[in-house]
């Protein structure tokens, strides 16, 4: 059962570096069309006569307009992530994109079909950024009714410990994040046992030893849903990429403050709290 477990999580790694790569590559074009751009302009100042001055300037005109479109053939940020753009949401919706909340995988099941706004072009699932942010509200309101020690958060992907152990600490909450060792929930004889009254899993594939125990003993879970993602065993969805690290440490972020609100507490927590500097 490990090694099929550190197999799982090593292809859903390589996966995941392979989407940040591509929206970090897109996002280091974009920087340099507009350095190109910038470059050019200074080049046009730089003539002697009027005429050629005139001339570089047309062509500075030009070459910032190709510059424009290339920026945004190029750019990662999709701008249809959603139905309705008019959506108050609890932070901008650029926030949302940049972090690749809303990039799913290749794959979806027919449980996450409600949450997927469209497909891209490359053949990834676009997820609802207003479903996220919506979902993110109802599980704060979920959470708020629990005793902070009664929650548990459970991260076995790797970039889902930090920011898992960091919401753990901003709500009071506790957290098993690597390996889920059988039995945490439902063997009294383990050292390590314990009884929670909700679960929180970052990824209902990669946790599904904790979301096995939660469903014997009759607590419910939250989780973090990718398009890929079955739901059978779910109580409350928050449909995210559950893949990357700047989308967990975002939808973790969110979701710590949020409950925190729900409580009454004046703690606010900063995103860079959430963001692993490794």
């Amino acid at each position: 059962m490990s090694e099929d477990n550190d197999a799982v999580e090593l292809d859903e790694d390589a996966e995941t570096e392979a989407v940040d790569a591509d929206v970090e590559e897109e996002a280091d074009t974009t920087e340099e069309s507009t350095a190109d751009a910038g470059a050019e302009e200074a080049s046009a100042d730089a003539g002697t006569d009027e005429a050629t001055a005139a001339a570089d300037d047309v062509g500075a005109a030009d070459a910032a307009i190709e510059g424009d479109e290339a920026e945004e053939d190029a750019s990662p940020f999709d701008d249809d992530v959603m139905p309705d753009d008019d959506v108050d949401l609890l932070i901008p919706v650029e926030d949302y994109l940049s972090a690749g909340v809303h990039i799913g995988t290749q794959q979806k099941t027919k449980d996450m079909e409600r949450f997927i706004h469209r497909v891209r072009d490359d053949g990834l699932y676009v997820l609802d950024v207003s479903e996220t942010d919506g979902r993110i509200r109802t599980a704060a309101d979920f959470l708020a009714n629990y005793d902070p020690e009664q929650i548990l958060v459970t991260s076995s992907r790797q970039y889902g410990r930090f920011p898992a152990e960091k919401f753990a600490d901003a709500v009071g909450a506790r957290a098993r994040t690597g390996r889920f060792i059988p039995g945490t929930l439902t063997n009294p004889d383990y050292a390590g046992y314990i009884e929670p009254d909700v679960v929180v899993v970052t990824d209902p594939i990669g946790d599904a030893q904790a979301v096995k125990e939660a469903i014997t003993v009759g607590i419910p879970v939250i989780a973090m849903c990718d398009s890929n993602n079955q739901l059978s065993n779910v109580d409350l969805v928050i449909p995210t990429n559950n893949k990357g690290r700047r989308a967990l440490s975002v939808v973790y972020w969110l979701l710590a403050n949020e409950t925190l609100d729900r409580r009454g507490a004046d703690t606010v927590f900063a995103l860079e709290d959430f963001e692993d500097e490794l």
